[in-house]
């Protein structure tokens, strides 16, 4: 009996009964071999930590554009407190940890770099739109070739929207994911001075606690006392009622206040990039031109290089392009 089989084997002593097993995946796009050593989510897990994509996050914004200190979020530090808080849900549940940190992992890679202003910039440029968690399944399968399975590929694309992931591990992502931003963009903005902690109303913080770690806490067991009783992924409505009520109070204050004083900018930035690379697709890198002359849309082809970019390298490339340079001796 290989490793991998005896990990599978242990899956069906240990998780719950409504968990997802590893030997029942429906697989993948294009079949491969099984490894000996690891199960497919785990390999799953694998191949997303070691795809550039993953390692472009620690150079894209989270919630504030360039921020000066070394303490601020990026999209990698909140990638990993997204699978953190999945996990510790998906443990306490008898759920699958690898499934789950795989699509934690690989639940933003599609996003565009400066933040969600960045991603309205290619939505309103691109007659196709843009939706970072369709990006993020297009660089899995498109321009990674990740060859992901299909519970981790369904749990990228519906870790965000209207859509329900298929299993209870996906589903775990959506509300992680809206754990991690509220708590640590409260964090941030604490830091920032846009907000104090006695800004937050205070009937939130005594449903939800006063410090941050209680906050997290106090969500995550929410979701453990549900998932315990009901064999579903959620919160009872006393419980999710407040964590919205924060959630909207950090748009109020934060997302749609002063975080938002330089969207304006990133959002030009990215269209003028986006509406220079669609009339001059020569000056993208080969492999980009390569997918325009095999048919792809040149639009989307477009979408999928500035999204690639980090934060640096957009604001390096468009101050090339458009900003004039000065005459050395």
């Amino acid at each position: 009996m290989t490793v991998r089989e005896r990990l599978e084997e242990r899956e069906h002593r240990m998780l719950s009964d409504w968990a997802t097993f590893s030997d029942a995946s429906r697989g993948r796009v294009h079949p491969i071999s099984p490894c000996d050593n690891r199960t497919c989510f785990e390999r799953d897990r694998d191949r997303i930590t070691h795809s550039k994509a993953f390692r472009r996050l620690s150079n894209k914004t989270q919630v504030f554009i360039s921020p000066e200190g070394d303490h601020y979020r990026t999209r990698l530090t909140h990638t990993i407190e997204v699978s953190q808080i999945a996990r510790t849900i998906g443990r306490a549940l008898s759920l699958n940890e690898d499934l789950i940190e795989a699509i934690a992992l690989g639940h933003d890679l599609g996003h565009a770099p400066l933040g969600h202003a960045g991603e309205r910039a290619l939505d309103e440029a691109c007659p196709e739109g843009f939706r970072h968690n369709e990006q993020s399944l297009r660089v899995a399968d498109r321009l990674e070739r990740l060859n992901l399975t299909w519970e981790v590929r369904n749990g990228i694309v519906c870790h965000t929207g209207s859509a329900s992931a298929a299993t209870p591990e996906g589903r775990v992502i959506h509300y992680a994911d809206r754990i991690a931003y509220i708590n640590h963009d409260i964090d941030d903005a604490i830091r920032a001075g846009i907000i104090s902690n006695e800004d937050i109303p205070d009937s939130l913080l005594r449903a939800l606690g006063r410090t941050h770690g209680e906050r997290i806490d106090k969500m995550v067991e929410a979701m453990i006392a549900f998932g315990e009783r009901e064999h579903e992924i959620g919160m009872y409505e006393q419980d999710e009622k407040p964590m919205l009520a924060l959630r909207e109070f950090m748009f109020e204050t934060v997302y749609r206040g002063r975080a938002a004083t330089e969207e304006e900018r990133a959002r030009s930035m990215l269209r003028a990039l986006y509406d220079y690379f669609y009339t001059h697709h020569d000056e993208m890198p080969p492999d980009y031109i390569a997918m325009i002359l095999s048919g792809e849309s040149p639009a989307r082809v477009v979408c999928d290089y500035i999204s690639s970019m980090t934060d640096r390298y957009s604001i390096t490339t468009y101050r090339n392009l458009f900003i004039p340079r000065t005459w050395d001796k």
